[in-house]
């Protein structure tokens, strides 16, 4: 999309010229890698397919139900027919003749009635050319009356008695019946029965089938007769004010309002004027710009009745050059779209912002304007392109080069329902402070507000709730703080410790506050601590983490804190790492190790019970033993445990013994000593010391197995095992 009018507003190029460039699809393979880099060419929109002819197009119609867009072009002479929710071509037909005008006679494109070039009128089907039939002399314009089911031609020249002619075709009947006679001047210059160059014509009609059904008649002599279709009579002329210097103009365009009062009507000067049918004095005359003919004239009214009382009047009038649209009140303009080809045709999509062109050129033109009304159904994702185009600040071509969001940031969004419950219904169409929009208004803020507080004026209560409510999150806040998280790249944990004590200082500064009746001001400055303390503690510097002075502490790697540090752990005791062993403790722990595989494998030799490790080897492993293991030996009758709880967490003491010897004798005697029943719970360790009442026969004979193994040589090769 191209932004083709950058104003207050905007008019986006949707199709046609600097859009979409046409190439040959052998040329794009070929240039495939070329226009790879070429922005113009990869983000090109082509909104309808194939909606172009090889060298141009006379005329473009929408079908009523808005499904439909036909069109006629050359060369050669053919129609086309697009499916818009396929926003693709459906079919194209060729005929014998370049196409003058047509009209679609039903709701969609399988009736349509064409005026060709050679004198014929051609009525089509979804099929094919159903009929043609020829008229006297060459049409200029093509009118359809709905109400009598005719069809008017007028045309070239004039008949016997010296008047020009508007054919009639009763479709209905089937047969031409007696035309409408304008005054076109007589047969004055000479040759005008058969049409020559300055015969007098009848250039173009208007038909206001939504009011009154009056016919409308301009002529080459500058005038517009009105016509009253059902008695076939003349019933009133209108004559156009003539220019002092280049003489009458011919009327080549005309358009009754959708109230039947108005109608406004074109010269070949480039001028419209707006006519009350009750006064032969124009209400306002406007000037197209260029001196060029005027070709299309179109009342902008919306068929949605809210739309159309809340939308302000626009007339919407064309020349080859340029279309603008202005206000029919006053004249000021509105906006305009100037394609680089000249017009034949403009067509108006109804209730939306879209504008259809039948031009010169191969490329058909398709302009949208957002201001105007909504994107089509078709095509309704151009809503979405041009909001976000809208709405970027860095857009050149957005709507204004503010910021996001300025629009509408004083209204409030309802629908018609919510405004007949404000009882602010009676306002649409009244006020500029409601502004439709899609399927509701924007409201003004204020406006709603008091709207809100008449409708329901228990409202105060709900205010008075709200406020209090308000009240106590921000008490609540002041006590509870959730924990914030640091977004730092480095020293995580410090700038979590430096931001907790911030926390700390002001929470105790909120509770110092409420302790004083709950205002600072109140606090006593010869009683309030000095700055940098808190109760008397130092307060740590707010705002450290935000300081750019210490940027980089939280940012470089360079300055990361190491906390296994010798320095570091002595400045901060709570994060030193526990101590390593012994040599005599690592010794023992790796020969518990080699006596639990040497179970382990004795177990897989020999899976008799003699042949197991005894209790001796099992209480090696640590010094511990399961509960499990306990009842497993047989001492639930015959020991009476007790239990003694020692903590686990002690770190193991040196031995300021000086001989290797005394500390191994030492290590026996607590082996000795040290219960071979011990519980290990959580952070603690029980030890069973159960009481011997007696030996049985049973445990002497284990003990003397137990001592004729002690010798038995170990697979870890530890030769201080059995020591």
């Amino acid at each position: 999309m191209k932004l083709s009018n950058n104003a207050a507003v905007p008019v986006y190029t949707v199709a046609g010229s600097n859009t979409a460039r046409p190439l040959p699809e052998w040329l794009v393979r070929k240039r495939k890698r070329s226009l790879k880099q070429d922005p113009e060419f990869a983000n090109r929109v082509e909104l309808l397919q194939d909606f172009e002819f090889d060298e141009a197009s006379s005329c473009v119609r929408v079908s009523d139900d808005g499904d439909w867009v036909m069109s006629t072009g050359t060369y050669k002479p053919q129609i086309h027919a697009h499916y818009l929710p396929h926003l693709s071509l459906s079919f194209a037909r060729h005929t014998n003749c370049l196409n003058e005008t047509f009209l679609l006679l039903s709701s969609d494109y399988t009736k349509s009635l064409h005026l060709q070039a050679d004198r014929f009128l051609e009525f089509h089907t979804a099929g094919g050319l159903h009929y043609s039939t020829r008229i006297p002399r060459y049409g200029r314009d093509l009118l359809y009356d709905k109400h009598s089911a005719e069809a008017l031609v007028p045309s070239v020249g004039v008949n016997a008695e010296g008047n020009g002619e508007v054919y009639r075709l009763n479709l209905e009947v089937g047969r031409f019946m007696k035309g409408y006679e304008v005054d076109v001047g007589g047969d004055e210059a000479g040759g005008a029965i058969q049409g020559g160059i300055n015969a007098g014509s009848v250039n173009t009609g208007s038909v206001a089938e939504k009011s009154h059904n009056l016919l409308a008649f301009g002529t080459s002599l500058g005038t517009v007769e009105f016509w009253d279709a059902r008695s076939r009579n003349r019933v009133g002329i209108l004559s156009a004010p003539q220019d002092a210097f280049e003489g009458r103009s011919e009327i080549t365009a005309l358009e009754f309002h959708r109230s039947g009062l108005e109608l406004a009507a074109g010269n070949s000067s480039g001028l419209i004027h707006l006519y009350d049918l009750r006064s032969p004095v124009p209400l306002l005359k406007k000037d197209q710009g260029y001196g060029l003919p005027i070709k299309n004239i179109i009342y902008l009214n919306s068929g949605t009745s809210t739309r159309a009382q809340t939308s302000e009047p626009k007339i919407l009038t064309a020349d080859k050059k340029i279309i603008k649209i202005w206000d029919p009140r006053d004249g000021a303009a509105w906006t305009s779209a100037e394609p680089a080809v000249d017009l034949n045709h403009v067509e108006w999509c109804k209730d939306s912002g879209m504008i259809l062109t039948a031009n010169e050129g191969m490329q058909q033109h398709a302009f949208f304007i957002p201001q105007l009304g909504p994107a089509p159904k078709w095509c309704a994702f151009l809503d979405n392109i041009v909001e976000e185009m809208a709405e970027d600040p860095d857009d050149p071509n957005a709507f204004g080069k503010s910021s996001v969001g300025e629009t509408y940031d004083n209204f409030k969004f309802l629908t018609l329902a919510q405004l007949r419950q404000l009882n602010l219904d009676h306002l649409v169409g009244t006020t500029s402070l409601l502004r439709p929009y899609m399927h509701g208004y924007f409201v003004a803020q204020k406006l709603y507000e008091e709207a809100r507080l008449i409708s329901n004026p228990d409202i105060w209560q709900e205010q008075r709730a709200k406020s209090i409510q308000e009240k106590i999150n921000k008490e609540r806040e002041s006590r509870i703080r959730g924990s914030k998280k640091v977004a730092v790249k480095v020293n995580r944990r410090l700038a979590e410790k430096m931001l907790e004590r911030e926390e700390k200082n002001e929470r105790r500064k909120a509770k110092r506050v409420l302790e004083k009746g709950g205002d600072d001001n109140m606090v006593s400055l010869d009683k309030a601590p000095a700055v940098g303390e808190v109760d008397g503690e130092p307060k740590a510097v707010a705002g450290v983490l935000s300081d750019p002075r210490f940027a980089r502490l939280f940012q470089d790697e360079d300055f990361e804190v190491d906390e296994k540090s010798h320095e570091f752990q002595a400045i901060n005791p709570s994060t030193k790492l526990p101590k390593g062993l012994t040599a005599v403790e690592q010794e023992e722990l790796d020969s518990n190790k080699g006596s639990d595989s040497d179970d382990s494998g004795s177990d897989s030799e020999a899976e008799k019970p003699k042949s197991r490790p005894a209790k001796k080897e099992k209480s090696q492993n640590d010094g511990r033993i399961s509960s499990s293991s306990y009842k497993k030996a047989g001492h639930q009758s015959q020991r009476t445990p007790q239990m003694v709880v020692s903590s686990s967490n002690k770190k193991p003491q040196r031995s300021h013994d000086k001989t290797f010897g005394s500390r191994v004798s030492k290590l026996k005697d607590s082996r000795a000593q040290a219960s071979s029943n011990t519980i290990v719970v959580g952070e603690r360790e029980i030890t069973f010391a159960p009481s011997r009442k007696q030996k049985s026969a049973a445990e002497e004979s284990g003990k003397g197995q137990r001592h004729d193994r002690k010798d038995r040589r170990s697979a870890s090769g530890n030769v201080f095992r059995g020591m």
